[in-house]
């Protein structure tokens, strides 16, 4: 019971926060602009410095080959994440448009704007070499294969004129070439964060990112707005996709893991669990639009799972406690 309590609490510092950025956006104190503001802001600057801090003051060179063992993991059930979402487009005839839509909202989730905030919430900032983890294969996992299925999935041209190419800058974003950064400088024994100035910028950049994600989803419900909400039978599958199925994936794969012989701490498990369901890519619509894929799906799953992870993370949090 103390920990569903505990979990409760967690969420609503998070709800609260976005309830304040729902609030501050629908009475016009955020302009149009604001929104893309933030997020430019957070996932160039504030993030990458948050990882930075977070790698040079958690991992040690020691621990660098358990982390790319985890990595393995989070991969795998990542993959197999992929298979059946494959498997369910075809038994249920998922229309074009949408097709890419459902796979990306099953497999891959909202790791910064979401994930982050509530990982720290639950767990604090000793989760953070755990969150990375997550964060490392949602990326490649959404910019190197997720945004092909949703340009793929085109409606307005035949498929043979299709012509993609991986996009750099989205596959290796700026949170990630922090993380790269620091374990140059973790590899090389490099002391940066001794020196006291740099740490406490670092500190006092990377500590913006918990607040203004949380005010920047606020932003984006207020924008969908809930009214819209509806629940068909294609969103109601990615849902039980998202909340259900990744996360029963991930235990599925690090139990078999553990009969095999590879140990993890329980933050560990904990963390990776979590964030296989926390809600789907904030950026769907935006994909969709650029694909002309059905956006209106893509804005109902998001705010769906954006409104529903409330209840789901305090239920996660208890049932986790007993694997």
């Amino acid at each position: 019971m103390a920990v569903l309590w505990n979990s409760i609490q967690s969420v609503l510092v998070v709800v609260l926060i976005m309830i304040l950025g729902f609030v501050l956006r629908r009475q016009g104190w955020f302009d149009d602009k604001f929104g893309g503001t933030i997020s430019k802001f957070i996932k160039n600057i504030a993030l990458p410095a948050s990882i930075f801090v977070s790698v040079l003051s958690r991992l040690t060179r020691g621990q660098l080959v358990s982390f790319s063992g985890y990595l393995v993991y989070a991969f795998l059930a990542v993959i197999i994440g992929y298979v059946i979402a494959f498997g369910l487009v075809r038994l249920m005839h998922v229309r074009p448009g949408r097709k890419g839509i459902f796979i990306n909202a099953v497999v891959n989730a909202n790791t910064i704007f979401i994930g982050l905030p509530l990982n720290i919430a639950l767990f604090g900032d000793k989760s953070m070499t755990y969150f990375l983890v997550y964060y490392i294969v949602n990326t490649v996992s959404t910019w190197a294969f997720g945004v092909f299925l949703i340009s793929n999935d085109d409606p307005t041209k035949p498929k043979e004129k299709h012509h993609n190419h991986i996009d750099w800058k989205k596959v290796i974003p700026m949170p990630l070439v922090g993380f790269l950064v620091a374990l140059v400088f973790l590899l090389l024994n490099i002391p940066v964060l001794k020196i006291s100035f740099v740490n406490s910028t670092l500190t006092y950049v990377g500590n913006l990112v918990t607040p203004l994600s949380l005010i920047y989803i606020g932003i984006v419900l207020a924008d969908a707005g809930l009214k819209s909400i509806h629940f068909d039978r294609d969103t109601v599958v990615a849902l039980l996709g998202r909340f259900v199925l990744s996360p029963i994936l991930m235990v599925g794969v690090l139990l078999a893991a553990g009969h095999l012989g590879a140990s993890f701490p329980t933050l560990a498990s904990q963390t990776l669990i979590v964030q296989s369901a926390t809600p789907m890519l904030a950026v769907l619509p935006i994909l969709a639009n650029e694909a002309h894929g059905d956006v209106e799906y893509a804005t109902n799953v998001v705010t769906t799972s954006t409104v529903l992870f409330i209840i789901v993370v305090p239920v996660l949090m208890s049932l986790i406690q007993f694997i």
